[in-house]
């Protein structure tokens, strides 16, 4: 047990110093990844947490992840978006996006949702050591294990559903992939469905892009001339992560 709580603490930890480096990087503007390595930082904190969910302290700082999530999500989207129209040679209507993100990663790292976080995180170690002392934390392998099996029965169920939502897969395989990733030891997660797991995601995340760029045209006209492209596109897109999907249910289910 004592070795379980020291490496969630150790974890922790690093993540803290993660999401301080990214923190640093969107103040000083050093790079365009500093927002999406600060939403992957918290994704994976987030993920780390889900499987503690009713331990003392989880509440606070999973609801302090979630708000960052929540903030930073529309400037992601519009930094894909801008990148996409960048490549695609759409100078005008990419700086259109990109020009405003300057402003928006100061606010993202000035913002009291980041403060909150931080604040939380730098506490959330105490009262895990106070829960082990108070012996609250009894069962937490078998815990973990248990939350972690049944997100996996949660993507075997969406999967075999032929009216399936792919982005409620998206979620669940996000959910599967980053919970394996925290606690190698307890899924049976080998290195061919994690990359299966990767792939599915990457096919539905390029799916997801298509369907927001389609909703953002109906109100944003300069995205006219991409519209017949995305059509297009998005239904490229429906196939291969379907595809992606089949050959994740034959390596993690056996279909």
């Amino acid at each position: 047990m004592s070795e379980r709580v020291d490496r969630l603490v150790a974890q922790v930890l690093t993540l803290e110093v993660k999401l301080m480096a990214c923190h640093a990087r969107l103040t000083a503007e050093t790079d365009s990844e500093a927002l999406h390595d600060l939403r992957i930082t918290v994704r994976r904190l987030r993920s780390l947490l889900r499987p503690l969910r009713d331990l003392p302290g989880v509440e606070q700082l999973e609801a302090a992840a979630k708000e960052v999530g929540q903030l930073t999500t529309p400037l992601r989207d519009k930094e894909v978006l801008a990148a996409w129209l960048h490549q695609q040679g759409m100078i005008q209507a990419a700086n259109k996006r990109s020009d405003s993100l300057s402003e928006a990663y100061a606010s993202v790292a000035t913002s009291p949702a980041l403060a909150r976080l931080f604040n939380v995180l730098e506490a959330f170690p105490r009262f895990v050591r106070a829960s082990q002392h108070q012996k609250l934390l009894r069962g937490l392998h078998t815990l973990i294990e248990k939350r972690l099996n049944k997100q996996w029965k949660k993507l075997k169920a969406a999967m075999n559903d032929p009216e399936h939502d792919r982005h409620r897969l998206r979620l669940l395989i996000k959910r599967v992939r980053y919970g394996a990733e925290a606690y190698p030891d307890l899924t049976h997660s080998s290195k061919k469905i994690q990359a299966s797991l990767k792939a599915a995601q990457g096919e539905l995340g390029t799916w997801h892009d298509h369907l927001q760029w389609l909703t953002r045209a109906e109100q944003e006209h300069d995205l006219a001339p991409c519209v017949v492209g995305w059509h297009l596109g998005i239904v490229r897109a429906e196939r291969k992560a379907d595809a992606a999907l089949e050959r994740l249910g034959r390596v993690c289910f056996g279909r």
